[in-house]
């Protein structure tokens, strides 16, 4: 039986990509660029290798912050500042959410028959500023971001840092449910959890880490975590 579940946030309960969409469009307007369809799809492409970069520990969070709009700046031959850009694009991003189809409810149903905690790697700024914006602090007993534990999912030493937190923690009624193959589930293996992977969109993994479970709706997750 589950007792404890660990939930990833961004494209697992919120819609990163929404608001990722949303305060970039801001901010580039507000820098005098023009925000079209080809840019925000480069710009993705360029944050998702730095968030990459990040957790096998090849750059920091400060650098990430900045050095993904250098580098858009530069392919687009712009002269904006990256660091003006990183200060409002956080400002815009912690504003607002969106929901991933089925999260409200799917919190509402595991909510005291579960312990519930969050693990994510965003930053502290971001992501308190999301979760009171989407009202679902109150389902966790505990939330877990990167950037104030000092390290990242997917290292070990990021989940022994939650664990210790959590009273009578025992990893063998305990699972992670996050989107993220290289950070939720190679995560979750490293630290000696199940996991389970959300995955909407049916994504192939030929050759990624195996998760113990595959789900590919909230409603399925649920269910899913009740019959264990």
């Amino acid at each position: 039986m589950i007792r404890t579940v660990f939930f990833d946030l961004d494209d697992t309960l919120l819609d990163f990509h929404a608001a990722e969409r949303a305060a970039l469009t801001a901010t580039l307007r507000e820098l005098g660029i023009d925000p079209a369809p080809a840019v925000l799809s480069r710009y993705s492409e360029i944050n998702r290798s730095f968030w990459q970069l990040l957790e096998r520990g090849g750059i920091t969070r400060a650098e990430l912050k900045v050095q993904r709009y250098a580098q858009l700046f530069e392919e687009l031959g712009q002269s904006a500042s990256p660091q003006e850009a990183a200060h409002r694009y956080e400002g815009h991003l912690s504003e607002g959410h969106w929901f991933i189809p089925g999260a409200q409810e799917l919190l509402l149903r595991l909510y005291g028959r579960m312990d519930l905690y969050l693990v994510t790697n965003g930053s502290f700024a971001v992501q308190r500023g999301r979760l009171k914006s989407a009202g679902i602090g109150k389902y966790f007993r505990g939330i877990f971001i990167s950037e104030e534990l000092g390290c990242n999912k997917p290292s070990r030493e990021y989940f022994e840092r939650c664990f210790a937190q959590i009273p009578d923690f025992s990893p063998e009624d305990s699972i992670l449910v996050g989107d993220s193959l290289t950070s939720d589930i190679q995560g979750g293996k490293n630290a000696g959890l199940r996991t389970v992977w959300f995955n909407p969109a049916g994504l192939p993994n030929p050759s990624g880490p195996q998760p113990d479970y595959e789900v590919h709706t909230l409603k399925e997750a649920g269910d899913l975590l009740l019959g264990l």
